[in-house]
């Protein structure tokens, strides 16, 4: 069964009390998002996401998508569930205000998209893609077309797409074939197939603008000659309304194994009309704006789903009679006791429920970083939010998104013979997750862009945003009471973290195969301290606030338990990637080829 109550409790906890330390809060422009106001939005984002998202969730999945002669029909409701959320103002929450855009926080906006992807992922898509146009647009498109296209993409009366991916080429986008033919008159006609395209054709919105990857005549060779597009599927009127058939045509729809309510594409673009954003042979820069959005959003993805598989897998626990606990009958008046009595079905949930605190905590830290860096006055603040979210993007699109997996896993497992059968509505979640490891760059890219362009890059600089707050907080916080566990677990493992990039710096630099065997291990390394530091944070607010008799002691006691299992059974795994980065990558490189 699919259960979900917004985890609105947490989300405060991490907006309001986590990360009040880490120097990105006190923002120019959001003088007016009062902590009762934002509750308020989570309030009522949570009755919209549960009352009508949840509901289209599983037959969303059953009906799926329809193609039929170019067009594309979403599931029975998507239409109806659409239009409240544009009428909402969802999908102008975080859009600049200058477009229409309600301008809240990104602190915000990231937990209202949790509650969006914890409901119903395949909806969240549409205006997920959206929104990444949007960013893409605001910063590298001209004033002319940020003034025909922004607003009404804003208020979701529009939707986006990003079009990169072709047959024959997908991380290595150099490779690429479409064509842009400059018109002479600011315009130009792009032709090419674009496959694998998210919300490409939809019944949603009034129009798609495209934003596409394309090569002029006169390009250079590889990545440095590719420019980016805004192609819409319908050109305007004289009176600015879409009116006018493109040439750009869906020729088909992918049948998945997940996320089946989502449009995934094979688009057709002949002598489509475009305008160039930004400069030319200058659009990946461009499009890797919309890219990093999207990778956020996709780590965002994870735990949303990650969220609903845990509470699913809650309710089934409890109600589920099987066997009898280990140490005698806990409900000796029913025929058996619930199977959240056993321990290794507590191991199951309690990894889940660690998983999602510390993701969300993470997610809220590297959001308030992306505030800080569109609107921090201090120029030092703005450069060390800008290093936080380069380095931490990569880490919260493959951590997280493999955290949700194994959490839809363990939810499966969790019920069992039932998890395996469609109507009990867990099997769903594992589908649909198992995409996100793989779509906006493969995870094992992720980890790749890591090691081989975040942790170089400006002599290390993006690495020092993140170790120095947290040697900061192992130093100032060295034998405190009851968090000495924690301080002393993190530091352990934080050790272990700089041990290994030693290790990568030194191995890397002579040969780039050691830095490659590594990056798997290294990504889940540095993420998982990074949830340490923060469940190390949460602990220390837990403590003060228990100490100064709160009314609130479950949430708080529960929060140091939670920290206490994550540092007992989680943590560990940091030392085993630390011993397997230093194994180099001898037996992984051994066996030769012919013998796969």
């Amino acid at each position: 069964m699919q259960v979900y109550t917004a985890p609105l409790r947490d989300m405060r906890f991490v907006l309001h009390e986590l990360h009040q330390g880490d120097g990105f809060g006190d923002l120019p422009g959001h003088e007016d998002f009062t902590p009762d106001l934002i509750d308020a939005v989570l309030e009522e984002a949570a009755r919209v996401t549960q009352q009508v998202l949840l509901p289209l969730n599983a037959s969303g999945d059953a009906e799926g998508c329809h193609f039929e002669n170019g067009t594309v029909r979403t599931p029975k409701g998507f239409q109806e569930a659409y239009r409240q959320f544009v009428e909402g103002g969802w999908s102008s929450l975080v859009a600049p205000p200058e477009w229409g855009g309600q301008g809240l926080p990104e602190a915000v906006g990231k937990m209202v998209e949790e509650m969006v992807c914890a409901t119903n992922v395949a909806f969240s898509l549409y205006p997920g893609l959206t929104s990444g146009a949007i960013a893409a647009l605001t910063t590298y498109a001209s004033d002319e077309l940020k003034q025909i296209w922004l607003p009404k993409m804003v208020s979701g009366e529009w939707s986006g797409s990003m079009c990169l991916t072709e047959s024959h080429c997908g991380t290595d986008l150099g490779l690429l074939r479409t064509k842009a033919v400059d018109q002479g008159d600011g315009t130009y006609k792009i032709s090419g197939a674009k496959i694998f395209i998210s919300a490409g054709e939809h019944d949603l919105s009034g129009n798609i603008v495209h934003l596409v990857l394309a090569r002029l005549a006169d390009a250079p060779k590889g990545v440095k000659g590719i420019s980016l597009f805004l192609v819409p599927k319908l050109l305007l009127d004289d009176d600015g309304q879409p009116a006018i058939r493109n040439g750009v045509a869906c020729t088909g729809i992918e049948h998945k194994m997940g996320i089946k309510a989502s449009a995934t594409c094979q688009m057709q673009f002949e002598d489509s009309l475009g305008w160039l954003v930004g400069e030319p042979n200058k659009g990946l820069e461009a499009m890797f704006t919309m890219m990093n959005a999207e990778r956020v959003g996709v780590g965002i993805q994870g735990l949303g789903v990650g969220e609903a598989a845990y509470q699913s897998a809650v309710w089934y626990a409890k109600d589920r009679l099987q066997g009898r606990s280990l140490s005698g009958p806990k409900y000796p008046e029913k025929a058996a006791d619930p199977i959240i009595v056993h321990p290794d079905v507590r191991r199951m949930l309690m990894t889940m429920r660690a998983y999602n605190e510390g993701c969300r905590a993470l997610s809220g830290w590297i959001s308030r970083a992306l505030d800080a860096e569109k609107h921090a006055t201090d120029p030092e603040t703005r450069q060390r939010a800008e290093d936080f979210v380069a380095l931490m993007t990569p880490v919260v699109k493959a951590l997280f998104t493999d955290l949700g997996l194994e959490s839809a896993s363990h939810a499966v497992q969790v019920y069992g013979g039932h998890g395996y059968i469609v109507e009990s509505g867990v099997e769903q979640y594992l589908r649909d997750a198992r995409i996100s490891m793989i779509y906006e760059g493969t995870n094992g890219i992720q980890a790749l862009d890591l090691i081989g362009r975040k942790l170089s890059a400006h002599m290390g600089r993006y690495l020092r945003s993140f170790f120095h707050p947290v040697s900061n907080f192992i130093e100032d916080n060295a034998g405190e009471g009851p968090i000495e566990p924690f301080v002393t677990g993190l530091k352990r493992a934080f050790e272990a973290l700089q041990g290994s990039t030693a290790i990568i710096a030194q191995r890397g630099l002579k040969d780039p195969e050691e830095a490659g065997a590594a990056a798997t291990d290294y990504l889940r390394q540095l993420g998982l301290t990074a949830l340490a530091y923060c469940f190390a944070l949460s602990a220390k607010i837990a403590v003060q606030e228990l100490a100064s008799g709160t009314q609130e002691k479950e949430f708080y006691q529960a929060k140091i338990t939670t920290a206490r299992f994550f540092y007992d059974r989680i943590l560990p795994q940091t030392a085993a990637c630390y011993l397997a980065i230093k194994s180099g990558k001898g037996s992984m490189m051994a066996l030769d080829e012919a013998l796969f």
